[in-house]
């Protein structure tokens, strides 16, 4: 059977409908199960597996890869549970890895625990695929599209060739766009990896991973490194985010819809500069964003003049959140430069639009810039 993107999000990963049994069970909650005899059964210990793991993998299995056979997903307690799960799975003292260096903050944390086991990381910029420059020799090529919090965008066909051509593996960062902006298995990864605190989720409300790939053998590597280091999701949390599924494209719809209305009110402001968003026309991103992406996303950034007009603009704003999340129903936002991780402008504003009225988000936000502005 066929079905739309809102219909499987709805659907996704529910088991088959039982008489008096609820349509989405609740959590398991147990650290060990029955287990007479040899232990040959799905469930054995609690670091291992779970029911309420289980209905979720699959849930975003079918969204990530939708009608695609033999998905494997993996869930984790956090997206850096995911991420370090499939590099330090997969490889190993004097392997290279290629990592963006414009991505998320803790990649330059994820660099140095690299560098400290024996393995070579090399780094380019997000933008123009710039890491095919430095792929010869890779194990694995690292790529976050759309970047964060710069928002560039890559070729993910392009640059997932010429990994594969050369032997490497690839995995996709698919946090910022979600499986509905975003399928990057389709586009030739080997891994989507992403954090479900974000977008998929949505409620910012709890922290979660997720690891999906074809290759069961590569999949399983990931599995045991989470059974190794423990990094495992509660089953609250778990179902929690399984329900939270049902209004993914729902909330994505009107993220998106508010995202590209702040960004176009931004767009005429004078003190804005550098603002970026795909879904934008005029982004350099955007004609690549729109031949591989379905939905461009709810984050936005852009820059004010210095540190103290940002910080203005941030207390003034009513309907936002400074927070330095992303992807939740309610707007958030916040500067970035206050962490010093990320290579921004002082004044540099990550906006993630929620799902309020985008009147009053866009008034909101135009309210605060005029009296950041006095």
């Amino acid at each position: 059977m066929t079905m739309g993107e809102g219909t499987r999000a709805v659907r996704a990963g529910l088991p088959e409908a039982r008489k008096y049994e609820p349509t989405l069970p609740g959590p398991v909650f147990a650290a060990h199960y029955h287990l007479p005899g040899e232990p040959t059964g799905p469930y054995t210990y609690g670091r291992d597996s779970n029911p309420t793991w289980t209905l979720l993998e699959q849930a975003i299995g079918e969204l990530e890869a939708p009608g695609g056979d033999g998905v494997e997903t993996v869930v984790f307690a956090s997206g850096m549970a995911a991420v370090s799960a499939v590099l330090l799975s997969q490889v190993r003292a004097g392997d290279v890895v290629v990592l963006p260096d414009d991505g998320y903050q803790a990649l330059p944390l994820v660099r140095q625990q690299l560098e400290e086991y024996g393995v070579e990381v090399r780094t380019a910029p997000t933008g123009g695929d710039a890491q095919l420059a430095v792929l010869d020799g890779a194990k694995l090529l690292w790529i976050e599209t759309p970047s964060n919090p710069g928002l560039d965008v890559c070729d993910v066909r392009r640059l997932a060739d010429a990994a594969h051509a050369g032997g490497a593996l690839v995995a996709v960062d698919n946090t910022l766009a979600t499986p509905l902006g975003q399928r990057p298995l389709d586009l030739g990864a080997d891994f989507a990896v992403a954090s479900g605190t974000k977008g998929l989720t949505g409620h910012g409300d709890l922290l979660l991973g997720y690891v999906v790939c074809r290759d069961a053998a590569l999949a399983e590597r990931v599995r045991k490194w989470r059974k190794v280091v423990g990094a495992i999701p509660g089953p609250m949390e778990a179902w929690l985010a399984h329900r939270s599924l049902a209004t993914l494209q729902l909330r994505s719809d009107r993220q998106c819809a508010n995202a590209l209305a702040l960004a176009r009110a931004l767009a005429g402001r004078a003190e804005v500069t550098g603002l970026r968003y795909p879904g934008l026309p005029e982004d350099p991103s955007h004609k690549l964003a729109v031949a591989q992406m379905r939905r461009f996303g709810a984050v936005v950034s852009f820059e004010l003049p210095d540190r103290a007009h940002a910080e203005r603009f941030l207390a003034e704003v009513r309907l936002v959140d400074d927070a330095t999340s992303f992807g939740s129903v309610r707007s958030s936002a916040e500067r970035r430069g206050r962490w010093g991780g990320d290579a921004v402008a002082e004044g540099f504003i990550r906006f993630s639009a929620g799902a309020e009225d985008p009147d009053d988000l866009v008034a909101d936000v135009l309210r605060a810039l005029d009296a950041a502005a006095g």
